[in-house]
């Protein structure tokens, strides 16, 4: 028993050490939200049931994250989504502990919600973790039925590096050039969707970290979010233009919109992903 408990301490120290490094990749502030995250695997350890014969459960299919957001930071929560969405996700982060730990857990999602100020019962100061076990015949109706969906984005306006990119869920990174740089000359996001860094009066009208789109597999659909870009981002649908604020919730996407990004537009289309070939997202590099 004590080589089993040695050799998870040392699993996850080298878990903390690889992730420490992508915080380093990613700025100085990403090692808070790294934090957090080990914060709630170690939690959810301490919640593993003994049921008798060497078998163990984790009681609870849905973990909420609050963390504390205030009005004035503007970076906390894209930087918590980014590290809670993944590659690896929080939810396979969590499954990949309890199979650890000899568990075999149900279906598990993993959510995080921003507050401006802290509860009186949060377990730290800038976060707290609830678990919950919810019915699975109302947890997940519209992820039983859903159907996979593909989405399809043309330029109608500006040059883009291909002329169809096709995706099947995760997140779409959409800028201007393939990578984005810091001032220390490292890699701190790659475009999925790249509109050439050229000369280009439409093109030079996209934020290098222009928007992003993400697939909500709850609710089976495509939403678009600006990500603090220069020029903004809207939807025209059916001759109407809607804005899309800056921030995580953004604005769901149909088949027929059009994607504004400054001067550029992306056309939309979303269909039924059987029998077709598509990237499934995120990509790690440019798309040729």
């Amino acid at each position: 028993m004590n080589i089993i408990a040695t050799a998870r301490k040392v699993e996850r120290r080298l878990a903390r050490s690889v992730d420490a490094a992508i915080g380093e990749l990613v700025g100085r502030s990403a090692p808070a939200s790294i934090e957090i995250v080990h914060a709630v695997l170690e939690l959810a350890e301490e919640r593993v049931q003994e049921i008798g014969h060497g078998r163990r459960v984790f009681p609870f299919n849905r973990v909420l994250v609050h963390v504390l957001a205030p009005p004035d930071d503007r970076e906390i929560r894209p930087r918590v989504e980014a590290v809670v969405q993944g590659p690896p996700s929080l939810a396979d982060r969590l499954c990949e502990r309890l199979r650890a730990l000899a568990c075999q857990p149900e279906r598990l999602t993993a959510q995080v919600t921003f507050a401006a100020t802290a509860g009186p019962d949060w377990q730290a100061p800038d976060f707290h973790v609830e678990f919950q076990k919810v019915a699975s015949r109302n947890a997940y109706p519209r992820q039983v039925r859903a159907q996979p969906l593909q989405l399809r984005l043309v330029p109608v306006s500006g040059v883009t590096v291909r002329r169809t990119y096709c995706f099947q869920a995760g997140r779409i990174d959409i800028g201007r050039g393939g990578e984005v740089l810091d001032s220390r000359q490292r890699v701190t996001r790659t475009n999925q969707v790249v509109f050439p860094d050229d000369d280009s009066a439409v093109n030079r009208t996209v934020s290098r970290r222009h928007a992003h789109v993400i697939f909500t597999p709850a609710a089976s659909q495509y939403r678009i979010c600006d990500d603090r870009s220069v020029h903004g981002t809207a939807v025209i649908r059916d001759g109407r233009t809607i804005p899309v604020p800056p921030g995580a919730r953004g604005v769901r996407l149909r088949s027929d919109d059009e994607i504004v990004l400054g001067r550029a537009r992306l056309r939309v289309t979303i269909e039924p992903a059987v029998g077709r070939t598509a990237v499934t997202a995120p990509a790690r590099r440019s798309l040729p």
